[in-house]
Parts: C-alpha cells; sequence; structure tokens
C-alpha cells in the first residue's frame, strides 16, 4: 500500500508537512475572516433592512449609501481586488503577503457577499410579524433582534454556509499573490513545478471542505426550522 502512495503521489508525501501547514493557514484565513465578516455583513445586513423605504426606521440616504457601496466592492473581481487593497492592507497589517497579507481583502471580498445574503435572509420574515410586533410597542431594537434576527435564524445559516464554501475559493484564490495556503501550495509546486499529483490532491481537500461545509450548513438549518 506504502510503495502505491509513493507511485502516484511522490511529491505529495515528500512535501506532507508543509501540505499540513497550508491547510492550517487556509482554515485560520477562513476562520479569521469569517469572523468578523459575519459581524459586519450582519450588521450592515440589519441597517440594509430597517433603513429601507417603509421599514421601521426609514433612512433612505443612508440605506442609498450601502447599497451603492456594497454594490462597488461586489462588482469588483476578487483578484483585482487582492492588487487593488495592497497599499491598505500593509498600512492595516504591516504586510501584504502570507495569511496576514490574505485576510484584509478576503474581508472586502466576503462582506459585501455575506451582506447581500443575510439581508435576503431578513427579507423572507413575513410583514405581519413585524406589524404584530409594532402594534404592542415593541422598540425598533426589540423588533430587530426578537423578530427580524430569531425568526430568520435557518436563513442566516444558509446564508452562512454559502459564504463559507465561497471563502474556500477565495482562499486558494489569494495564493496567486502569496496569500499562503492551500491556493499558494498548489501554484508553487503543482502549477508552477508541473507537479501534478500536487494539484490533484490540492483540489481533492477543498473539494472535501465543501462538501464538509455544505453537509454541516444543511443539518444545522434543517434543525433551526423545526
Amino acid at each position: 500500500m506504502g510503495s502505491f502512495f509513493i507511485r502516484i503521489m511522490p511529491n505529495v508525501l515528500g512535501k506532507y508537512p508543509e501540505l499540513l501547514k497550508c491547510l492550517g493557514e487556509t482554515l485560520v484565513m477562513m476562520a479569521v475572516s469569517g469572523s468578523i465578516s459575519f459581524i459586519i455583513g450582519l450588521f450592515l445586513a440589519v441597517i440594509l433592512t430597517v433603513t429601507r423605504k417603509g421599514d421601521i426606521l426609514e433612512n433612505l440616504p443612508l440605506w442609498t449609501l450601502l447599497d451603492k457601496s456594497i454594490n462597488f466592492f461586489r462588482s469588483v473581481p476578487f483578484i483585482i481586488l487582492l492588487t487593488l487593497l495592497i497599499p491598505v492592507t500593509r498600512g492595516i497589517v504591516g504586510t501584504a503577503i502570507g495569511v496576514k497579507g490574505a485576510v484584509v481583502p478576503l474581508i472586502f471580498g466576503t462582506v459585501p457577499f455575506f451582506s447581500r445574503q443575510m439581508e435576503s435572509a431578513l427579507a423572507e420574515i413575513d410583514r405581519g410579524a413585524i406589524e404584530a410586533a409594532q402594534s404592542i410597542g415593541t422598540s425598533p431594537a426589540g423588533i430587530i433582534f426578537r423578530v427580524y434576527l430569531k425568526e430568520s435564524v435557518p436563513g442566516i445559516i444558509r446564508g452562512i454556509t454559502i459564504t463559507f464554501i465561497s471563502l474556500v475559493g477565495l482562499t486558494a484564490m489569494a495564493g496567486a499573490v502569496g496569500g499562503g495556503g492551500l491556493g499558494d501550495f498548489a501554484i508553487r509546486y503543482g502549477y508552477q513545478r508541473y507537479q501534478t499529483d500536487i494539484t490533484i490532491v490540492t483540489v481533492i481537500i477543498l473539494v472535501l471542505m465543501v462538501t464538509l461545509i455544505q453537509g454541516l450548513g444543511t443539518v444545522l438549518a434543517k434543525k433551526a426550522a423545526h
């Protein structure tokens, strides 16, 4: 069995410690950027929802500003955003390469996407529930937490699942500009040195990560819906 793996994956076995290190870097990038994006994205989604026309805190100038800003960042391809944000990244974390250098553009690339996912989840709330809460004198903060957020938990979980799946691809793309992680590992060895077995194994790991995230998200969303 050992000789079989040596024959089909000689380069992977020779770089096994580095593969584990790069996998760890990918998980760190996803955890840090995903956590920060969740906080910022959910906050922006709530603001977008409650300040839109006819909602509990209608404020069209603020809504328009947030809406256009999110649309702008969503329209910029991530690979371009990576290079565009290099001065900002260096100013915030002191470097534009490695895991630290990848986190900032990952947040900028994920927050707009996640905000729209959360906005869609919050928009599914029945207006009747909101009007009923208003009729009994519930404050705007109470409506946000007890109606909008509480009732949209399954949709929020689905949005988180989709976002983390997207993050898998974004972290791999960050490797193209020295962001570290599995993407960087596959490019340096699989692409630049023509070590095909490394590319194949990296793809398999990424597919397994996506499958695991999707499965976990589906289970949690079903539990939250009951």
